[in-house]
């Protein structure tokens, strides 16, 4: 892309589409009969939601007593049926991505700040963003660790997903596995010494056979006399045929009529019917079963490619692609085409696009099992004859050639490798192994322990101790995951965690004296991860360590559940100026002192009997000082020819003749571009309590438009706050100065912010030079 691409503005014509359906068993459109927060109308869109998170993203980082170099970014927002909502951020370190570094910021109906969950406490103040070892280094050390090419140049990163924060090179490795599955391993380096800190594969891999659906309708698209297998009615997801191949994305699947395949593994349709027909039941189940509106829940469809490579005995989802690939497996003669499959593998989209759950190690288990979990209930979703609903995954493979499935979720080891229950060691399990923990927690909280049968299928799921557990329903059961996975998990999650997760998704949910409360930490219990709860007494939930800058605002909710009501709160060690109310549990007030405190809050019931939770509460300064004049910001002139410490996206540092430099030689260059285009130029500063703060800079305004309608737009925001709105009409020869007074912002850690913002044609180029903020 160019700058200065100087274009007329177009119409644009937008192709129809027809739906037409092919005789046989509908899709079901039923929601989930025991739904409480799923099936309800949005009080507000996903945009605003979205955007709301990004206009706090600046003050709750100062609010969670962040590094001043450290910066939010919002990745998703869920909204409870009450109004209460989970802020999903990921996080930059002086413009470094964060691997590790995500957390939920979760608010009530009024917007006050409840707890947040940390994929790491860890304090990433300090860390040196200056490499010792350049990226081909990287690139060695990675090829060293695992065979294949790379792919682009390594990230710089700051790894923060266990242990001390610390520099790293994350680099992605092309390969294959032995199966002939593509792999797309990120090794993460240490950017001091080479050493290889961890190693995840971006291809999730799973199984399928054959055939599957039998006769269902397929929504397709007609363009004068061709159909072809296009669903616009559910974001446009796709089938297309990859002809044995294993690069691209195939051949759309395209005919004069609107009949596809014959049943039989020797039409190549008949593949892509099932495939079609698998994405389009789960997107239906995500639909109406939680309200979720695709893979990455913003209306867009995933694509299918079915007939991949030669002999190849899998399918996988790819997150590069957005798409599900099957192959044909032993022979070319069973498609991995199974109804579970496609909702397994879809689903690894959905856990990457909130949890982002670590494909390695417990987090890794919990991820497959998340898979395993939601494949299984598109699998009772859809409800077809063909393939009958079970606990069985992969149960129409016979990928053992003895007829057994390839796991089993009321019993995972009987596959002979899969873990019943929470052992130290399980972690270390392949994913798909380690994933039985958390199938076989799903498993007995939708049906609960001891011998039954289920739609044919015999199951007998024994426990830990012999504990007896009653389930809720499969749908609940659910609820109660999908709640925890896109509200509570964090990319590091482990059984532990997920235990709390879900325990907060059911207080949620259903109460925190419910049936269903009791019932998820008696199936945690019962697969060994945490203790049953407390017969008659009272259950604290710990809402993890709090970290809190002085003179922030605190409005944390402690959750208890048990006991015989009324119940009463108290706590010790909560730092000077907050106080809990003992009727509601509710922690509130304004840190006044810095430091670190070890807080147990107590909850005792009418009956004398009582709970107890520990947690730390770090308190952190939010600047002040000296008010000895001083320029906060770094490369001010932008001269380093770099960013750092400023936060730019691609391109805006720049030293091209096309736009002079105000001084030197270096400026930030946002737009010029003549296409829609965003920049970003952005940096975060501490003006220190009771000083005077003034902001200028240097603008100059070039533009291709004309009239006195503002096209193209350069926003100038402190803090989320705006400033000025400067566009094409301003306009002017030569620069500008520019300056604001920012004193109002004493005391506060700031985060300064261009955003230019250009439509459709005819270039506007915002240029920004000799920046300041001057204290005094």
């Amino acid at each position: 892309m160019s700058r200065h691409a100087h274009v007329r503005k177009a119409a644009v014509v937008m192709a129809a589409t027809t739906a037409l359906l092919v005789t046989g068993i509908p899709v079901i459109a039923q929601a989930a009969p025991d739904a409480p927060a799923a099936v309800v109308s949005q009080q507000v869109s996903r945009a605003a939601l979205i955007a709301s998170a990004n206009q706090q993203a600046a003050s709750l980082a100062q609010a969670l007593g962040l590094d001043g170099k450290e910066q939010l970014v919002t990745k998703d927002v869920v909204q409870d049926v009450n109004g209460g909502r989970h802020l999903r951020y990921e996080r930059t370190y002086a413009g470094l991505p964060v691997l590790g570094g995500d957390l939920i910021v979760h608010q009530d109906s009024a917007g006050a700040t409840k707890s947040v969950t940390k994929a790491s406490e860890a304090n990433l103040a300090g860390v040196d963003t200056t490499p010792a070892l350049a990226a081909p280094k990287a690139q060695e050390a990675a090829l060293a660790a695992e065979q294949g090419s790379v792919e682009g140049a390594p990230r710089l990163v700051v790894w923060a997903a266990d242990g001390t924060p610390k520099l790293a090179w994350e680099t992605v490795v092309n390969g294959r596995e032995s199966d002939g599955t593509p792999s797309k391993l990120h090794v993460v380096t240490d950017a001091k010494t080479g050493v290889v800190l961890s190693k995840a594969d971006g291809i999730k891999r799973g199984s399928g056979n054959g055939v599957f659906v039998g006769q269902v309708p397929l929504t397709t698209t007609q363009s004068g006399s061709t159909y072809s297998l296009k669903d616009a009615t559910r974001g446009g997801q796709y089938t297309t045929d990859m002809n044995n191949g294993t690069s691209g994305n195939g051949t759309l699947f395209s005919k004069s009529s609107d009949t596809w395949g014959n049943g039989l593994a020797s039409n190549r349709e008949s593949a892509a019917v099932d495939a079609q027909y698998g994405a389009a039941a789960t997107w239906d189940f995500y639909k109406n079963t939680f309200g979720r509106s695709g893979i990455k829940n913003d209306g867009v469809g995933a694509m299918s490619r079915v007939h991949y490579d030669t002999g190849y005995v899998n399918a996988f989802w790819d997150d590069g692609c957005f798409c599900m690939t099957y192959g044909d497996g032993s022979g070319d003669t069973h498609p991995l085409t199974e109804l579970d499959v496609s909702g397994h593998e879809m689903t690894h989209g959905v856990t990457s696009a909130t949890a982002n759950l670590n494909y390695s190690g417990e987090s890794g288990g919990l991820n497959e099992a998340t898979s395993d979990i939601m494949g299984t209930m598109v699998e009772f979703y859809a409800n077809l004859p063909k393939d009958v609903p079970d606990y069985l995954i992969g149960e129409l493979i016979d990928i053992n050639g003895n007829g057994t499935p390839l796991r089993y979720m009321d019993k995972p080891s009987k596959d002979g490798s899969s873990a019943d229950s929470w052992y130290s060691g399980v972690g270390n399990l392949d994913v798909h192994y380690s994933s039985g923990v958390a199938n076989h927690f799903f498993y007995l909280l939708a049906e609960g322990s001891g011998a039954k049968v289920i739609n044919g299928v015999s199951y007998n799921s024994p426990t830990v101790n012999n504990i007896t557990v009653t389930g809720i329903g499969r749908d609940k059961a659910a609820q109660v995951w999908y709640k925890a996975l896109t509200a509570y998990m964090t990319s590091t999650t482990d059984y532990a965690a997920a235990r709390t997760a879900t325990l907060n998704a059911a207080t949620d949910l259903y109460g925190a004296n419910s049936a269903e409360y009791n019932a998820v930490a008696t199936a945690w219990a019962a697969v060994n991860v945490g203790s049953l709860p407390n017969p008659g007494g009272v259950t604290v939930t710990n809402p993890g360590n709090q970290s809190t800058a002085v003179g922030g605002s605190v409005n944390l909710q402690i959750k208890a559940s048990g006991g015989t009501a009324p119940l009463s709160y108290s706590a010790t060690g909560l730092p000077a100026g907050l106080v809990i109310n003992a009727g509601t549990g509710v922690i509130t007030g304004s840190p006044t002192a810095a430091g670190t405190s070890n807080v147990t809050v107590t909850v005792k019931d009418s009956a004398g009997k009582s709970g107890t939770t520990s947690f730390t509460w770090t308190v952190t300064t939010g600047g002040g000082g000296s008010c000895t004049p001083a320029q906060l910001l770094g490369n001010p002139g932008f001269e380093t020819g770099s960013a750092a410490p400023w936060t730019a996206s691609s391109g805006v540092i720049d030293n091209g003749s096309s736009e002079p430099a105000h001084g030197g030689s270096w400026k930030a260059y946002l737009d010029g571009y003549g296409s829609s285009h965003t920049d970003t130029l952005s940096q975060s500063v501490t003006i220190p309590a009771g000083c005077k703060a003034t902001l200028s800079f240097w603008l100059h305004i070039d533009t291709a438009e004309s009239g006195s309608t503002a096209y193209d737009k350069l926003t100038v925001s402190v803090n989320g706050t705006t400033l000025k709105t400067y566009s094409n009409v301003d306009a002017a020869a030569g620069y500008q100065q520019r300056t604001f007074d920012l004193s109002a912002y004493a005391g506060q850690t700031v985060t300064l912010k261009f955003t230019g913002v250009e439509d459709s044609s005819l270039q506007t180029s915002f240029v920004i030079d000799d920046t300041s903020i001057q204290t005094g």
